[in-house]
């Protein structure tokens, strides 16, 4: 199921700007007593209730009509105001980058006025669209100015802190942040709830409140809210707002329930509702739904009481239920509702043993991700999606589905075209924004000379799917050892795939000694290769091409080990999203005009790299260079030469980081970062001349964020954003000189006729592998092409 508790509450909060009788009220002038001004005031009245009753669409378009009024009565201020309650009726229809588009537009014009109460809740708005369509630092710096303004001004702060709460939430995402952003968090919902004059907002915060103690586990703290709760829920009338926090609370008392059955809160002696009592506070919702005709809400409200059944497992009404609620949902092209269902009606299938029910079930849901995924981070307010909890599960339950009882060719290509999919989502929600154009491509006929090998981490086995040119794909699995909880991989840092991944980190650097060194990298070849090492040799491949999944995303490929000898020894290697996202281009000898910028002087906190200025020398003897260094190294002039000129190669050799999460993934220039985000800003003005784009970017010091085992993600997003064929970039940071040397040897190999970008990248290792002063891996592994390989 669709866990919707934070944003469905968040979401409570955005209508109680409008529905808890508080819509922006828009003020007119003392002699603006005309017909048209009265039309407007009645019109903006007549959206809050068209709102209030889930009429969306018919809300916007009386706003609208609002809007012309106030603007035909000389009304600034009211026609502001009638924009910004047509920016509410947007959020509600999901169309969030609309909506932010048109907060942006008032805000600009707000921005010049002195502060007032409409100018703190125009920010407020902006804030909460920025939340939902992900940026989240810029949404927190917009709610504090309209938090500011309106403790000034003695205004109502309530929706304010709410809202900064949710951003505060969100933002936990971070493993390292979790403790002191539930601090936050925690604090800005009680300061909500204690100075809010709306027993709707009240509500909202204290089930946002609950919803977080539930989820950290701080079930005393929690219990406690319960009767105020219920309280506030009894006073209010039958509303959207109030279908919502039934289920929002059902929500959390099932997980309360999963935990603590029977408990009592210590001395306040509150006792857990049965699942009777949620199953009636469900029962209710639905019945407020089907009163106020809002289809959408009785979808919600019909699939969670299945949800409930279901984890009761009494299948047969929970299969009755979700079935009902997917064809409301469906009837309604309510898809970012109907994925809920579909994949819920998927596990209750599965549990009852019908796997191809299941499997159509799961097919169903992927496919509507599918339509979805430009706004999987920005959808309607029902069923906004944790992506790691929420979407990234539906993938691999259908892969492990698909693979299960010996699969047929037909499944091996069905879980293929499942995994790339996942990598796509994966890369959309790194960015918080539907950014990609996935086009197929078929291995044989972008290399006939590579094999691709797909993995994915699965809750009980590593499933590796390898494809070769012309050929039927070969399937096999290692089986993994389970956690007590049954997590595996990236999911729980004592899983065997996370154990191997620690071990082999702890052999990559030269001052630490082991007396077995190489049986991470060992265990990764045996895992990944060892199954399918007669059917590479036997196919005569020269290059592997990685799909790779979790953290075996941030495995340096390269230093895997037979027993005898590396695995870049045998072969070229690539990592990529997917093919899906290849362009296949080959690259000649005459194509190597390069721009190459770094840093060697320390800069903004950051040490120098003295072997910067030795690398792009080198570089610049070896192929025809422009060079930007240090103090020219910024920006502007980054941005004005590769519009000035179609430089096939990108060479940065500066500090910079890989991150799981965008905002800390960054490249660092002389006069800033370069964010994840931007990259596509920087080059846009080389896409608007239809030049080709760049080659290869080369990032020759940046490295994966320290701790974060999926930092290697904002690898693939730095090469997806830039809109290079290629990327090369290292795993971590690497000596100076081994790097200018490897980079040397990198330019001398593709220079010569013929070598592909993957086979150049090979050699240059290779002459470091067998250099003395560089032999171990930490010199020469760290480094990874990503993307086309050819």
């Amino acid at each position: 199921m669709l866990r919707s508790t934070v944003i469905t509450n968040f979401w409570l909060g955005v209508l109680v700007l409008l529905i808890g009788g508080m819509p922006v009220k828009a003020s007119s002038s003392a002699d603006a007593t005309n017909a048209a001004l009265i039309r407007a005031q009645t019109l903006n009245s007549q959206g809050t209730r068209q709102l209030e009753t889930g009429q969306a669409e018919t809300a916007l378009e009386t706003w609208k009509q609002a809007e012309a009024a106030y603007t035909a009565a000389g009304d600034e201020t009211g026609k502001l105001g009638s924009q910004l309650n047509q920016v509410q009726a947007l959020q509600t229809l999901g169309q969030y980058r609309r909506a932010k588009s048109f907060l942006e537009q008032i805000s600009t014009r707000l921005h010049p006025l002195p502060d007032s109460l409409l100018k703190a809740s125009s920010l407020r708005s902006l804030g909460i669209a920025l939340l939902r369509v992900g940026d989240l630092q810029e949404s927190y710096r917009v709610l504090q100015s309209s938090l500011q303004i309106s403790q000034r001004l003695n205004g109502d702060t309530s929706s304010t802190l709410l809202a900064l709460g949710n951003v505060v939430r969100v933002r936990q995402d971070d493993p390292n942040a979790i403790a002191s952003a539930n601090t936050n968090a925690i604090a800005f919902y009680q300061q909500a709830a204690a100075v809010a004059p709306d027993n709707l907002i009240r509500l909202q915060a204290q089930l946002n409140l609950l919803g977080l103690l539930v989820e950290s586990n701080q079930t005393p703290q929690a219990l406690p809210l319960l009767p105020e709760i219920q309280s506030l829920l009894a006073e209010l009338s039958p509303s959207r707002a109030t279908v919502y926090a039934q289920v929002n609370l059902a929500e959390s008392l099932m997980k309360l329930g999963d935990r603590e059955s029977g408990v009592r809160s210590g001395n306040n002696n509150v006792l857990l509702p049965t699942p009777s009592v949620v199953a009636q506070l469900l029962a209710n919702a639905i019945q407020q739904a089907r009163s106020l005709n809002d289809p959408r809400a009785e979808a919600y409200a019909l699939g969670q009481l299945g949800h409930l059944y279901e984890t009761s497992r009494q299948w047969a009404e929970a299969q009755r239920l979700t079935q009902q609620a997917l064809q409301i949902a469906q009837s309604i092209q309510a898809d970012d509702i109907a994925v809920s269902w579909q994949w819920q009606l998927g596990r209750i299938l599965k549990q009852q043993g019908r796997t191809s029910e299941a499997i159509v079930s799961y097919n169903q849901a992927v496919e509507t991700l599918s339509v979805l995924r430009g706004d999987l981070v920005a959808i309607n307010p029902e069923a906004q999606f944790s992506f790691r909890e929420q979407v990234e599960p539906i993938y691999r339950q259908l892969v492990q589905l698909l693979l299960e009882n010996n699969p047929t060719q037909a499944d091996l290509q069905r879980a293929r075209s499942v995994i790339e999919a996942l990598q796509l989502a994966e890369l959309n929600n790194f960015f918080r924004e539907a950014c990609l154009d996935a086009k197929p491509q078929q291995i044989d006929r972008v290399d006939t000379n590579a094999a691709v090998i797909y993995s994915i981490i699965l809750p009980d086995r590593l499933a590796v799917i390898l494809s070769l040119p012309n050929q039927p794909l070969r399937y096999h699995f290692t089986e993994l050892a389970q956690n007590s909880d049954g997590r595996v991989g990236e999911r729980s840092s004592g899983s065997e795939v996370d154990r191997v991944f620690d071990d082999l980190f702890t052999t990559l650097y030269p001052f630490i000694t082991s007396d077995t060194p190489l049986r991470p990298h060992q265990q990764l070849y045996n895992w990944l290769i060892r199954p399918v090492e007669a059917d590479l040799a036997k196919s005569q491949v020269k290059t592997l091409v990685f799909v790779l999944d979790g953290v075996l995303r941030g495995v340096p490929l390269a230093a895997l080990h037979d027993g005898q000898q590396y695995l870049i020894e045998k072969y070229s290697l690539a990592v990529t999203p997917g093919l899906q996202l290849l362009p296949p281009q080959s690259l000649t000898p005459e194509q190597l005009g390069t721009l190459a910028g770094g840093l060697s002087q320390a800069r903004q906190g950051f040490s120098a790299l003295p072997g910067v200025d030795r690398e792009i020398q080198q570089v610049s003897t070896l192929v025809p260079t422009i060079a930007l260094l240090n103090q020219d190294f910024t920006q502007t002039q980054l941005a004005e030469q590769l519009k000035s000129a179609p430089f096939p190669i990108v060479h940065l050799a500066t500090h910079g980081q890989f991150s799981s999460r965008a905002e800390n993934t960054f490249l660092l220039t002389w006069d800033g970062r370069i964010q994840v985000n931007a990259l596509d800003q920087l080059l846009e003005a080389r896409d608007r001349q239809n030049r080709r784009p760049i080659e290869i970017l080369i990032l020759s010091a940046c490295q994966t964020a320290t701790g974060d085992k999926r930092a290697a993600l904002g690898l693939a997003g730095v090469a997806v954003r830039s809109g290079a064929r290629s990327t090369i970039a290292t795993l971590w940071s690497v000596q100076d000189n081994s790097t200018a040397e490897l980079i040397t040897h990198f330019y001398a190999a593709l220079k010569q006729p013929g070598i592909t970008r993957a086979e150049a990248l090979r050699q240059a290792q290779l002459s470091l592998l067998r250099s003395p002063d560089y032999q171990h891996p930490y010199y020469w592994a760290p480094f990874v092409l990503v993307g086309n390989w050819l």
